[in-house]
């Protein structure tokens, strides 16, 4: 009986001292309370600025635990604006048409809190088939923008959790 107790408690001390912790504990330590977004208008694209707003407000509430609020009340401040947006063919036919591309979305971060400024600069891709002889038509360019908007922004979402971890 002994020596199950033993088991169980080492088990349990084992378990319990692991030190995992969720990735919100680390971001909260950089970007905590409420947090204002300010999306810088792309000329070129400036259907892409509500995408990306709505992808950044999105990633706040679900990945920060943390509140979207006007400019007035928050405490952090995420200035973004686009830095690039670029198409690349990356397979082609037998014919030599181009039937897969990849969109490249480039995103600079300015963030602000009341402990910290600082800078990121993120880069997120997104693959894509089109139609043999076919152009990118804007459904797909914007579906390929927003997507690529998206996997920036969780390497933005990674940069702070390791910032945080750091602390």
């Amino acid at each position: 009986m002994k020596r199950w107790m033993g088991v169980i408690v080492t088990a349990f001390f084992l378990l319990a001292g692991c030190g995992y912790k969720p990735a919100t504990t680390y971001t909260k330590k950089v970007l905590s309370g409420k947090i204002y977004t300010d999306i810088e208008i792309y000329l070129r694209d400036p259907e892409n600025a509500v995408l990306v707003k709505d992808a950044l407000n999105e990633a706040i509430v679900s990945r920060f635990g943390a509140r979207v609020a006007s400019k007035k009340e928050a405490t952090t401040i995420l200035h973004v604006r686009f830095g690039r947006v670029s198409f690349h063919p990356i397979q082609y036919d037998q014919n030599g048409y181009a039937i897969y591309y990849r969109a490249v979305v480039t995103l600079d971060i300015d963030y602000t809190t009341p402990t910290a400024k600082g800078h990121k600069k993120v880069s997120g891709f997104y693959d894509f088939p089109i139609e043999p002889e076919a152009i990118i038509s804007d459904s797909l360019r914007f579906q390929a923008i927003k997507n690529g908007s998206a996997k920036a922004l969780d390497a933005f979402i990674s940069y702070i959790t390791q910032k945080g971890a750091a602390l």
